[in-house]
């Protein structure tokens, strides 16, 4: 233990040593928020700056992470799980959510801000593999290795998450 810190950290006290956490974190977090708001400029912008804001709070009291972004990514991911879960849900057409959930990215706000609403209720594993395959554009082979299993697995998963988003969208949750 450096400093005080917990294992495998040290507490970011100088400025030059924030400034090279934010130099090196602040684009691609932007672009993960960016993903997951659907573009919105003011929401992407708030997370991540909340997102910062509680990474100077931790970082400064028990050490920065030896993977920063992996952290901030999990903050602002809690964020908007919250932002998400307290605005009223939307709902899809099942045939624009059919096509949605077809295709391998998601580029239209209105509909990324409804399926991000239905990811914040359902389970969180469930939520993390539709975000990794839809807004991160993971495949599957790299889905199955970072998560240890085989790739019949994740599309089974997968198949599942998205019937449990299917219902958390549509109205009453009935299939139509």
């Amino acid at each position: 233990m450096r400093h005080g810190g917990v294992r495998g950290r040290s507490r970011v006290s100088s400025d030059d040593q924030w400034i090279g956490i934010y130099r090196s974190t602040v684009e691609p977090l932007y672009r993960f928020v960016s993903r997951r708001t659907g573009g919105l400029r003011q929401l992407t912008e708030d997370v991540v700056q909340e997102s910062y804001l509680r990474a100077i709070g931790q970082f400064g009291d028990v050490g920065a992470p030896r993977e920063p972004l992996a952290w901030l990514k999990t903050v602002a991911r809690n964020l908007l799980s919250g932002h998400y879960r307290r605005i009223a849900p939307a709902t899809l057409d099942p045939a624009t959510l059919d096509t949605l959930l077809e295709s391998k990215s998601m580029a239209d706000s209105e509909a990324v801000q409804a399926v991000q609403a239905g990811l914040a209720r359902i389970g969180a594993p469930q939520a993390r593999l539709l975000e990794a395959f839809h807004l991160d554009g993971m495949d599957v082979r790299a889905i199955a290795k970072e998560w240890g299993i085989s790739e019949r697995a994740v599309e089974g998963r997968l198949r599942r998450a998205r019937q449990a988003l299917r219902r958390s969208l549509i109205k009453g949750g009935a299939r139509p």
